[in-house]
């Protein structure tokens, strides 16, 4: 049986790699309109920093106005007795509450529009091809919202640190992060791991990213069998390089926030893996230092629900954090408020309640440690 288990862990090993652009430079002659210009990714990249086009941060400002409901609901409710067991917050009630006033002001607004409409003419637009004023909140002014958008229009009333914010999500999905319980031992001790692909069928793959090795990219690769293409080394002399996880720890693959170039793949907004080749020309052209790469020995990987397993067992919490966050070791700015050498810590002190409470009793060693 342990002869079996092996072999499906190296059958995954190798089915994943593919999620994962080798470290070696691939020369294959492209047309122009299948290759994706290296300046045209950076424009893209920057255009939507400048939108602020970052659907989680938009997740995030939902999730702390929601917590700030809940705080402010429990402050209104009359105080229990000691004896009481009905003192624990119905988040539930309270958002149920919200959308039922919201939907309750909607209807009452129609009705009174209603006869409004009645005592008009046909020809004030009111009610031709459904349009009518009534079906969203003055707030907004899209006519074509349906009710159940109506929530996610409401203007938020708090703003999250778009450089120090996560919280927990109930879900496994591309781009977020599984922080390591504070009793998880072995190489995954107190880690924080980017989920890359996920798939139910064909299962996960992450990459560990707060695991930093001693060295550049020329020392460790030099120390140890790798992929890397001289040429990559060279040019990447002075990049980081950090411990992935325990599968294929003889391949490199590189995370990045430069853009989504050619043989690269958006993992979450402004967070990118793979591209290498690419990359490697925009570092002789000095577009991009190399030490804003991060490149990543081995990966971690888990058959179809062995992760989902984990998780319901409380091996890790789920969570969703901000890029400056995921790319803390490929260039990202440190600020005063942050534990530059605890990702770990950090991210739990930023999901709050519980969490950051874990993160004060187990500091642990950091993010800097030996590793195999």
């Amino acid at each position: 049986m342990k002869g079996f288990n092996s072999l499906i862990y190296l059958f995954v090993g190798f089915k994943i790699a593919n999620a994962f652009v080798p470290i070696q430079p691939e020369r294959i002659t492209r047309s122009s309109l299948m290759s994706k210009n290296s300046d045209r990714a950076r424009v893209e990249k920057n255009l939507e920093d400048l939108m602020d086009n970052d659907w989680r941060v938009f997740r995030a400002n939902l999730v702390a106005q929601e917590n700030i409901e809940v705080q402010e609901a429990d402050a209104k409710k009359t105080p229990y007795t000691s004896e009481s067991t009905s003192n624990v917050p119905d988040e539930k009630q309270a958002r149920q509450e919200k959308f039922g006033n919201i939907f309750a002001a909607i209807f009452n607004n129609h009705r009174e529009d209603e006869k409004k409409r009645a005592e008009s003419s046909i020809f004030s637009g009111d009610g031709v091809g459904g349009a009518s004023r009534s079906i969203v909140p003055d707030s907004c002014e899209d006519p074509f919202v349906s009710v159940a958008e109506i929530p996610v229009l409401l203007e938020s009333k708090v703003s999250v640190d778009k450089h120090r914010w996560a919280h927990p999500i109930t879900h496994i999905e591309s781009g977020c992060v599984l922080v390591a319980n504070e009793k998880l031992g072995g190489v995954f001790h107190q880690t924080i791991v980017l989920i890359i692909d996920h798939n139910e069928a064909t299962g996960s793959t992450g990459i560990v990213i707060n695991r930093p090795l001693s060295g550049d990219l020329l020392k460790v690769t030099s120390e140890n069998t790798s992929n890397v293409d001289l040429s990559l080394k060279m040019a990447f002399n002075s990049a980081s390089v950090t411990y992935g996880g325990p599968v294929m720890g003889e391949e490199y693959s590189v995370l990045h926030g430069y853009g989504e170039v050619e043989g690269s793949k958006k993992v979450a907004p402004g967070v990118f893996v793979g591209g290498s080749e690419e990359l490697m020309n925009e570092v002789r052209k000095r577009n991009l230092d190399p030490k804003d790469a991060l490149f990543v020995k081995g990966h971690a990987a888990w058959v179809p629900n062995q992760l989902s397993r984990e998780i319901s067992k409380g091996v890790w919490y789920v969570a969703s954090c901000s890029t400056d966050f995921m790319l803390r070791y490929a260039g990202a700015p440190i600020l005063e408020d942050d534990n530059k050498d605890n990702l770990w810590a950090d991210v739990l002190t930023c999901m709050g309640d519980q969490y950051a409470n874990l993160a004060a009793r187990h500091v642990g060693k950091g993010d800097r440690r030996a590793m195999p």
